[in-house]
């Protein structure tokens, strides 16, 4: 009884608070290109920044991979009434039957997406579901991450999960696509992993630590993610 009372009022915070944020993104050629080549892309994020995430990507049929316990089952509820599909399964209790349905909705054509370290951490530490699922698939991973200027974390939780204040601004920048070798070896794959893991860090510091930052700062980030810095 409990699952749909919680799941009602997420959906509520996030109806209310979502439409009030003011978007800024950074290499979002990065995600082009993978939409230009008509590709299915692997997106991977923080559970940290899960709730302006599922708000930015909603109504696009994005299948994501949703743990099977009670958190799980709320969850499911409030990103499904957000237009995401879901297949069931965690690094624990689920995992392989989860990446096949996410490997079919793939080759349907369909995103999906990672909570990279969840569903219970630890914190800043990457699953390997999506190298797998490269793999697998071909399909680039697209990393990514969303930094807020006015929030609140739950300094308890062990995502240290950030929900934003209503009119907050809030950055998401996206690094390079990530491959992995369809015929790769386990020394490919952990070469993949690690390279999937050093991303992940580098947006979500470049995000967290956007809004410190000088004008003239942010200008040379921008020239950065938008490739024009040389470098």
């Amino acid at each position: 009884m409990q699952i749909p009372v919680i799941a009602a009022a997420v959906y509520g915070v996030l109806r209310l608070i979502g439409p009030t944020l003011r978007l800024e993104i950074l290499g979002i050629q990065h995600a082009v290109q993978i939409r230009n080549k008509s590709e299915a892309g692997i997106g991977a994020f923080w559970h940290r920044c899960i709730f302006p995430a599922v708000w930015i990507w909603r109504d696009r049929g994005i299948v994501v991979m949703n743990t099977v316990n009670f958190d799980g089952q709320w969850t499911r509820k409030v990103i499904e009434w957000l237009g995401f599909g879901t297949a069931q399964g965690s690094s624990t209790r689920g995992g392989v039957a989860g990446l096949t349905v996410m490997a079919q909705k793939i080759a349907e054509g369909k995103h999906v997406a990672f909570t990279i370290d969840g569903p219970r951490g630890p914190r800043y530490v990457a699953k390997p579901g999506p190298v797998i699922l490269a793999r697998r698939t071909g399909s680039p991973i697209s990393v990514f991450h969303i930094g807020v200027e006015w929030g609140f974390t739950f300094k308890k939780s062990w995502d240290l999960f950030q929900v934003p204040f209503p009119f907050s601004r809030v950055v998401m920048m996206f690094a390079p696509p990530i491959r992995a070798k369809t015929d790769g070896g386990s020394d490919d794959l952990k070469a993949t992993q690690a390279e999937m893991q050093a991303a992940l860090e580098r947006v979500r510091d470049d995000a967290e630590e956007w809004f410190d930052l000088s004008e003239s700062e942010q200008d040379e980030v921008r020239d950065e993610y938008a490739g024009r810095s040389g470098q």
